[in-house]
This record gives structure tokens, sequence and C-alpha cells, in this order.
């Protein structure tokens, strides 16, 4: 059993910075593909930045530019760097862990952008 747990979620203006961690448990974390993805209000969760193990990334054309998914395998966590915050990226922030063909979700943080 993987556990995940998000943190750095709250309020900010538009145009600000925010960065979110999730730590997960486990001897394996090198291992993981892990994930980032948000839900708005009655909208679908949608994927927004995964990293691969070796590093590989890839970004939800919404957030091309502006966000960086990255990961510290010493620390078992990984990170959302988040710039230039738009309204719309407004959500609950879930982080997730893919290993052996089984998914783990962490709790969710919100991110509010608004003036």
């Amino acid at each position: 059993q993987v556990q995940l747990v998000e943190s750095g979620g709250g309020l900010v203006q538009p145009g600000g910075s925010l960065r979110l961690s999730c730590a997960a448990s486990g001897s394996s974390f090198s291992l993981y593909a892990m994930n980032w993805y948000r839900q708005a209000p009655e909208k679908q969760r949608e994927l927004v930045a995964r990293i691969i193990p070796g590093g590989f990334t890839n970004y939800a054309d919404s957030v091309k530019g502006r966000f960086t998914i990255s990961r510290d395998n010493a620390k078992n966590t990984v990170y959302l760097q988040m710039n230039s915050l738009k309204p719309e990226d407004t959500a609950t922030y879930y982080c997730n862990a893919i290993i052996r063909g089984q998914t783990y979700w962490g709790q969710g943080t919100q991110i509010t952008v608004s003036s």
C-alpha cells in the first residue's frame, strides 16, 4: 500500500505561483510513475502533468510552459511548480502514483486563483 500526502495548496492571485508537494510512502519510489491531476467543480478529473522513472515528463496543453513537474527520489517526493496561474487553474489537485499496475491517490489539495 502506498500513501500519498499533498501539501502546498492555497489561495493565490492571478499571475502568481505555488508549489505543490506530494510525499509518498514506500521503498520503491524511484519506480513509481507519478502524476498530478486536477478536478474543478462540475468537471471531470484531468491529467495535468506526469513524470516517469528516468525523468521523462509530459503536460496537459493548458499548462505547458507554466507548470513544471519534478521529483526527488531521495525524499520520496514529487513537486508541481505552478507559475503564471490563471483563474481557470482553480481546482482540487491530486497526486497519483502508479506502480506494478496499482494506482494510488492522495487526498487532494485545493488551489484557488482569484483576485
